[in-house]
């Protein structure tokens, strides 16, 4: 069931109503959290018009101070450090996040990294990458970044027409040009190799090989393509309630090219998540698939909360009241909202249990669910264009897979 009365005229959309210790005595246990992002900073020097976090549902950035705090740092860090040891994970992964996470500036960040690491030692290995807009990415900052190893993704969304009709900054001026600069900084020989890779927020109005080809030209390690969020409440710009589809024909354009091109060169998540999958692999990526999600967000005044891109559906949709200086990550895990993100099928919608892609798709991104009413329980809203994009892929490798049995025989004869 999507709502549950608990009292008369008082309903709690799915997953509120969660028997969570029913779980646990079925013999259910959470997967502990090896994914912490801690939002360094809350503002942000762009103003990109479909951002989650300043221009959807949910306005608590208005709320959080500017910078995370020395205080709130060292909480976090021996949050992260007691959960790591009380779970036997001997490395976990921070991602320093924003807002724009460099308006910390290169001193706060470097506390930052230190504090943690000292946390950590000696039985706790640290990872750090950091997801910039790449505006302000200078030599100072990468300095640090390769002196502790930090991977560095940047947001960009194609060439400079199509980067510049949604990153903008506040007064209207397109942002590409700043972001070129940084990220030929950032792919020169001294600084190459903390390259982590390419985000780009899809936009229909953009020609999906131009897009790829521009990200392309960077020689990134990686890239992904994100759906732009929305809900069946808020739909996403260009995204119907019909079956067309609209961002699985765009994607499909781009798999073609890169599977037959470049895919031994550059890793697409998304494309290469969908084909793990599609072999029985676990999924890395809360985008497919339906292994545990075991993230969890530290804002800026030391609040705990679930993925940030929930902030996409209503006001309060990623909180937990659960704060660093007086909780256990280990409480997070037990919250209705989170143990949601880890019983695999069981949170999928009955659409989604009668779909033959629900082993791949697994019901899409947790966000790209919400319907008010009956909360999360629902398929994607991008539902067509995943099983779309799905079933394509699985006919391309399986085509390939084919011509490779016919060949073997023949080799050999």
């Amino acid at each position: 069931m999507g709502v549950h009365r608990d009292e008369p005229g008082k309903v709690t959309e799915w997953p509120g109503a969660l028997d969570v210790r029913a779980l646990l005595e079925g013999g259910w246990r959470p997967t502990p959290i090896r994914d912490f992002i801690l939002k360094v900073h809350s503002r942000c020097n762009l103003a990109c018009d479909y951002c989650y976090m300043y221009e959807m549902a949910d306005q608590g950035w208005r709320r959080q101070p500017r910078r995370m705090s020395r205080q709130v740092l060292e909480w976090t860090a021996r949050r992260i450090c007691e959960h790591a040891r009380e779970n036997r994970i001997p490395e976990v992964q921070v991602v320093l996040h924003g807002g724009e996470p460099l308006l910390a500036g290169v001193d706060h960040l470097r506390h930052a990294i230190e504090t943690i690491v000292a946390a950590g030692e000696p039985d706790v290995a640290i990872g750090f990458s950091v997801q910039t807009n790449g505006v302000l990415l200078d030599e100072l900052f990468l300095d640090l970044f390769a002196e502790y190893g930090v991977s560095v993704g940047v947001s960009l969304d194609g060439d400079e027409e199509g980067h510049d009709l949604h990153r903008r900054r506040a007064d209207g001026r397109g942002s590409y040009a700043a972001v070129r600069d940084g990220l030929d900084r950032l792919t020169g020989p001294p600084y190459r190799h903390i390259f982590g890779g390419l985000l780009s927020t899809i936009e229909l109005c953009n020609d999906p090989i131009t897009t790829y080809e521009s990200l392309l030209a960077f020689e990134p390690p990686e890239m992904d393509f994100l759906l732009p969020h929305g809900n069946w409440d808020t739909p996403p710009p260009g995204r119907p309630p019909d079956e067309s589809t609209p961002y699985g024909d765009w994607l499909i354009a781009i798999f073609d090219r890169w599977y037959a091109a470049e895919a031994d060169q550059v890793r697409i998540r998304l494309f290469s998540e969908i084909i793990r999958l599609l072999f029985g692999r676990l999924s890395a990526s809360e985008a497919v698939g339906l292994s545990p999600v075991a993230v969890a967000v530290v804002e800026t005044n030391g609040e705990i909360e679930q993925v940030d891109s929930l902030k996409s559906a209503y006001d309060g949709a990623a909180g937990t009241r659960l704060h660093v200086s007086r909780d256990p990550f280990d409480t997070v895990l037990l919250l209705p909202s989170v143990a949601a993100r880890q019983i695999g099928r069981r949170a999928l919608s009955v659409q989604c249990l009668g779909c033959a892609a629900q082993e791949v798709c697994g019901g899409g991104l947790y966000p790209h669910r919400y319907r008010s009413g009956t909360g999360f329980l629902n398929p994607s809203v991008f539902c067509h264009d995943l099983f779309k994009l799905i079933s394509h892929i699985r006919d391309v490798v399986s085509r390939e897979l084919d011509a490779l049995e016919v060949a073997a025989p023949a080799a050999v004869g």
